[in-house]
This record gives C-alpha cells, structure tokens and sequence, in this order.
C-alpha cells in the first residue's frame, strides 16, 4: 500500500483517535472490547472459510432436465458439493452422475486438478438420449460421455450479432455456418458482407443484396428464415465508433508486461445502427422497410417469424431508455407498425422476468396463438405488471395482475387453461416486501392463488411440461428448504431436502437481524439487515460499518440464508446491508429516485435507517460510522464522504466507477440518461473531490475489465490536485474488485485503524 499526501498514516492515526469511538475502545469504555490480537485478524480474514464446512445438505436452485421429468439442483455438505437427480413421477432421488469420475476426465482433458466435491459449473444439460453431459467452463463448452466419461471441448464464440457494437464480421461467413430454409431449398450464405442464396441442387447461386459493404454489412447470426420458406430476414448493420481500453498486464508468467485491449464503448458513443431486411425468396429480391418506427436504436432484439410466416417481429430500445417498442413487419407489404408502446419519462427498465423460453427481447413478452395475444410487462400503472394485448390490433384487452406489489418473475404460462405462474413480492400486508412468493392466475386477472404461504423468500422452478413446480425457500435465519409439488393441484408430493445448520451455530454464527424504519418521505419502509458482531453483548456499544450497492438494476440486502459473514464483524464491528431508494423492487416512484442523480445513493432514507436503528438499539454506536464498497458500491462509498461527510466518517472504495461518463455505456446511460448532459458531472466523484471530508482508501485492480481502471486513476488524481490525504491500494494484475486476502486485509486495517483507533496486528 503506497500513501498519497504528506503523513497521511499520520494524520488518519490522529484523526480516528481524537473520535469519540476511538477514545471509548481505547480506554475500554462502554464495555469496548481490548485491543485487537493477530488471532482476531486471522479469524475475520478465515471464518468463511471455517463456517463453509458446517452446513449439511444445503440446497441451490434446481434447473429441470430437457426430455425428461426429472430436476438436478447441487448441495453442500460440510464443503462439499454433490449434484443430486430426482426423478417428479417416481420420486427417486439418486446421485446425478459419478462425479469422481467426471473430475479424473476433466483432469486428464483439460491438465486441470479439479476435485469430485467441487466441480467448476453450477449447471449442465442432458442430450435426449440421456447419454451426454454438456456444461461450460470458462467460456469453454464440455462434452462428456456418461458411459465412459470421456471429455472434448470446443471454445465458444460470441455470436455475431452480440459483437456488431464494435465488431466487423470477416467479408464471408464461415463455411462450416450454414443457414438452410425450412423446405431444404435453399442455402444462404454471406459473401463480401452481402446476402447470397444458393439452391440445394447448386445450380442456382444469387445475390439477394448488393448494398453490403464492410462499412454497412450484413450479420449471418441474424439471418432468419419465414417457416414457408418464401421470406428472409437480417440485420444490416452500420458500425459505430469502436472505443478500446488499453492494458499493461505487470504480473505475468513472464518477465515482461503484455498488452491487451478490451472494446468498451461509453456513454454518448457513437452506436452502430442496426437495420432489418426483407428478402422475396421467390422473386430473389430485396424490399426496403421505412425505419421510422426505430431510427435511433440503442439495440434491437434478434428477428422473430410468427409461425404463419405473416411477417416478423423485434423489440426495439430507443437510445435514451424512454420509449420500448414491439414492431411488426408485414411479409407481404414491408411495412413496420408499432404493436406495443412501452414510454417512460425517466427510463423503461427493461431487465427481463426471468423465464426459459419465448422472450427474446428485454421486457417480457410471451405471444399467444402465434401473436394473436401478447402477454407483456409493464410498469405503467407504477408497479411492474403483467398486461394481455390484442396482437392484431395493439389494443389492450386487460390488465392481467394489479396492486402495490411488483412481479418478479413468470414461471410458465399454459395457453390451453390461460394461465400463468408467476413470481412477486411485496403483496402480503406486514410482511418484508422484498420476499418473493409464488401465485397463479388466469390470463383474465382472475383466481389469483398463492402457492408459497410460508412467510419466506422463495423461488420456484417449472417442469417444461407444466406438471410440476419445485419450491426452494429460506430465510436470514432459517436454512433452505425444498419441496416437489404438482402444478394442477399444487399436492405436496416429496420433500426434497431440509438443510441443517446445528454446527454452524454451534460455532458461533449469527444471523444477520432484519430492521426497517421511515425514509424520507416519512411513509415509506426501507428495509434493510444488521450483521452483529462476534461475542455481541448488548450491554455494550459498537461501532457501525455499512456494506453499500446502491446499483438500480436490482435491490440487494439479503433475503435469503446464506452461511457467510461479514468479517468485519470478527473484530468487533456492526456491519449493515439496506436498500435505499433508488433501487428496484419496489414501486416505480421508490426506483425513479436514481434518475440522472446516482450520487444519491438513497443516503436520506440510509442515514435515517442508522438514526432509527441508533434510537431503539443502545448498542449501535453511529458516532463515527465507516462504509465500504465495491464496483457501483464503490462509486457510492466516496459519495458518502463527499456528500453527506457530517454522518460517514470512513470508506473503503474498490473498483469504483467514480464517473459515469468513464464506465460502460448500457448501465450509466440507462440511469444517467442520453443524451450526456450536465447530470453526469453532478454525481461524479472526480468533479466533486474537492468536497472529500473524512478518511478515505481507494483499491483498484490493475487489470478490472468491467470498470474501467483509470476512473480509480483519475479519482486519485483529482484529489491530490485538491490537496486531500487518503490511501490506495493499486493491486497488480487484478481484475474487477481486486480479489484476494491482500485487498480484504488492507480493508480491514483501515477501519480498524479509523474507527476503533487502533494500529493492526502485524
């Protein structure tokens, strides 16, 4: 760790010492704990380690298998991690593959050493016939035979169309790619970035365009064929400006740096412009489509026929994040027409419910009869619901679910009984909003029933047939548990596992306290979890520190039981997890909150959570409160210091993204907004670093390929320009979050040494 300022060790030893914190846990007042020990230090840098090892049968999510009844979810016992199979008619459970086998294979393939109990995936799939098993390891897909348990690998490539913002294709598609038309006619190809149509026989062999160029090319991955054969669609694509972060790796294998280069387009970029094609099969003609209705694309979703080969469908997200549009273009005529109209005036939040088929855009969407009905999501009544369309007419026929509750997910849709599964929160009257519960209803809005009473969080997963439902739920203080059920009836049909959590508490692990108070409208609940310390007494006081993400895309204080612990609170801190406004999950006014003004953060409704938690706690000691975090997180725990340095007294920030104009494009120009306006500046740590009070340690990762480095780099330099102390730890060769104990054990110096007063154990 390299110091930035004159004597800053120095002066942040003074300064955490002169507070009334340091001075109690330095005289031992207020039942303080003595000085730190290395043992201390030990256990908070290995105690997730040690609890890792107490758990039995603790379940994770189950995935069904393609061509068969049957699930596969993982487990963990005492560490290790056993992939189980069971079969819904039967109810046999049984191990789901010889994994000790499976690692001897991979190892021998792959000149790995992974281990039985450890395996390197989350998921698989079986082939139909039941005789291969297929998973991807770092952007490497495996193949294993179940017989012999003999591996291959093939090294996956980014479709074509993923890349096209700052990727030009080669001026001819692979030979081994091969697009072939339903009726087995025809062949389609490209050749010098053009369209070209080859007969089966190989006597006819045509251009179907001849406006390609490799400024204005056409993209094989997008070609998609009517199921009549007699249209062809693409996406010609103009290339936008191709932005690229350069890298000096220090740390290698080797002596010398090496170079890489990552494409990383940024807000107010220059976009590719991707344009859809109609082709005439039997004329061999290409047809202009008016682009009126999707001129300033953001992206486009791939090309989808309906099934009568009337014309094709895709989503178009307007540059901006304000308007979200289904189109339909007409086979026969060319012409595009707006089905759906999803409008916003601060963002559509388009993030996906979650399901295993049909929607191939952003927002929800599931067509029924081949479009003549669409099921749509929307949050237009200001809570995310699910909405039935007149595919034909755009008009709405009715709004499906509706309340102060938001879905979360849908599960499964059957089109026979015109119903839906589906996944909320946020319903149950006095409840923690942010429990996720499972309901059905029809299609009409009527019959709503819930299927998961317990008060939990849960999850549930859908056979692919629609017969059955498996439910995993648990709770902060109550270990999973998971359940088969049958769909038409919702019968209990098996228990599946109930993880035991005796050893864990044995050793000493807490669960983390649930605690709610007022935000700042002086209505609204904010929610949020308080990990006690080790050893707590509450007749003692302690000092608290905030792990923050702030991020929109999501809300983040956990739910769910989870066997980890903050270290931090091994040494004798609070450590607490909230979701402030400005986060998702709740009503869309609660998420509108971070709208151009990430610098808020929700740190109104944060600081009044502390204040409350404060008043009915007398062991929560908020005189000198620290916070960390890391990415977003990061950007938000130098925010707390700049902006609001009268209540956060101490931050650790990792691998934060301190100006939005310097991060990636999608996340800041979806919150920020577009075109980049004078918004930016505001919430930007480096234009406002001038403002930092407190004590403040930046970690960056040399090589974080999800946040650029330079915005540590150019944070760091903007202080100094300021005349401000602080610390930095530059981690070489690291990537995003700069992992490892070497980042971790300099976070907790720091607050040991800021907050408690204290010089580390060496």
């Amino acid at each position: 760790m390299f110091k930035i300022g004159a004597l800053a060790l120095a002066v942040f030893i003074q300064g955490a010492s002169g507070s009334a914190t340091a001075r109690a846990l330095a005289d031992g007042s207020n039942g303080a704990h003595p000085p730190l020990a290395l043992s201390d230090l030990e256990r908070a840098l290995t105690i997730n380690d040690r609890y890792r090892g107490l758990t039995v049968n603790v379940p994770e999510g189950p995935f069904w298998l393609n061509g068969a009844n049957a699930f596969v979810y993982r487990r963990t016992t005492h560490g290790e991690q056993q992939f189980m199979r069971v079969d819904a008619a039967t109810g046999l459970k049984r191990a789901a593959f010889d994994q000790a086998r499976l690692a001897a294979a991979l190892n021998e393939a792959s000149h790995k050493s992974y281990q039985a109990g450890d395996l390197p995936f989350e998921r698989f799939e079986l082939t139909e016939d039941g005789r291969r098993l297929d998973f991807l390891i770092e952007q490497v897909r495996w193949s294993c035979d179940v017989a012999s348990y003999a591996c291959t690998s093939a090294k996956l490539t980014a479709p074509d169309f993923q890349l096209s913002h700052h990727y030009t294709p080669p001026a001819e598609n692979n030979p081994d790619q091969r697009s072939v038309s339903p009726d087995g006619k025809w062949i389609v190809y490209i050749k010098n970035y053009n369209v070209f149509l080859r007969s089966k026989d190989g006597l006819q062999d045509v251009a179907l365009s001849r406006d390609g160029s490799e400024g204005n090319y056409y993209v094989f991955s997008t070609l998609s064929w009517s199921l009549d054969s007699r249209h062809l669609a693409a996406y010609r694509v103009r290339p936008g400006f191709k932005r690229e972060l350069h890298y000096l790796d220090s740390s290698t294998d080797q002596l010398q740096r090496e170079h890489s280069t990552l494409v990383y387009p940024k807000p107010g970029d220059v976009l590719p412009l991707p344009q859809p094609v109609l082709f005439e099969i039997a004329s061999q003609r290409q047809v202009a489509i008016d682009d009126a209705l999707f001129s300033n694309p953001f992206e486009l979703s791939p090309l989808r026929w309906w099934a009568d080969g009337r014309g094709f469908t895709f989503e178009y997200n307007q540059r901006g994040h304000q308007l979200y549009r289904l189109v339909e273009v007409d086979a026969a005529t060319a012409r595009a027409r707006s089905i759906i109209d999803e409008t916003s005036k601060t963002f559509v939040d388009y993030q996906p419910l979650v399901m295993d088929q049909e929607s191939t855009g952003k927002i929800f969407r599931y067509d029924v009869d081949d479009g003549k009905e669409i099921i749509w999501a929307s949050e237009r009544d200001g809570h995310e619901h699910l909405y039935l369309f007149d595919g034909q007419t755009g008009a709405l026929k009715n709004q499906i679910t509706f309340g102060e509750w938001v879905v979360r997910a849908v599960n499964h849709v059957d089109p026979v009984k015109r119903q839906i599964w589906f996944e909320a929160s946020g319903r149950n009257p006095g409840e923690d909003p942010y429990f996720v519960h499972a309901y059905r209803i029809g299609f009409d809005g009527e019959g709503l029933t819930e299927l998961t009473p317990q008060p939990a969080n849960h999850h549930v997963e859908f056979s692919p047939d629609g017969r059955y439902y498996v439910d995993l739920w648990s709770l902060i203080d109550l270990p999973p548990r998971m359940t088969l059920y049958r769909a038409i009836d919702n019968a209990k049909l098996m228990q599946v596992e109930t993880a035991d959590m005796s050893e864990l508490i044995r050793a000493g692990w807490q669960p983390p306290l649930s605690f709610h108070a007022k935000g700042r409208d002086g209505k609204t609940d904010i929610w949020g979890v308080i990990h006690l310390p080790a050893n707590f007494d509450p007749k003692k006081r302690y000092p608290v520190v905030e792990n923050i993400y702030a991020g929109p895309q999501g809300s983040f204080a956990p739910k769910s039981f989870s066997r980890r612990t903050e270290p931090l609170t091994q040494l004798g801190f609070v450590v607490v997890q909230i979701d402030g406004m400005g986060t998702n999950n709740r009503s869309r006014a609660f998420h509108d909150v971070a709208w151009k003004n990430l610098k808020d953060a929700g740190f109104p409704d944060r600081i009044l959570w502390h204040k409350a938690a404060a008043a009915r706690y007398p062991w929560y000691d908020i005189s000198n409160v620290g916070i960390f975090g890391w990415s977003a997180g990061g950007q938000s725990a130098v925010g707390a210091l700049l902006f609001h340095p009268e209540f956060y007294k101490v931050a650790v920030a990792n691998s934060g993204s301190y100006d939005n104009r310097i991060d990636k494009i999608w996340w800041n120009e979806q919150w920020m907004g577009w075109p980049v306006g004078i918004e930016y500046s505001r919430s930007s740590a480096i234009d406002n670093a001038y403002r930092l009070r407190g004590k403040l340690m930046i970690v960056v990762g040399e090589m974080d390929h999800n946040v650029d480095p330079s915005s540590s780099l150019q944070l760091a330099d903007r202080l100094i320009k300021a005349g401000k102390d602080f610390d930095m730890v530059y981690v070489p060769g690291a990537d995003h979050g700069a992992p490892g104990i070497y980042a971790e054990r300099k976070l907790l110096d720091f607050f040991v040494r800021n907050i408690l007063g204290q010089t580390p154990p060496d």
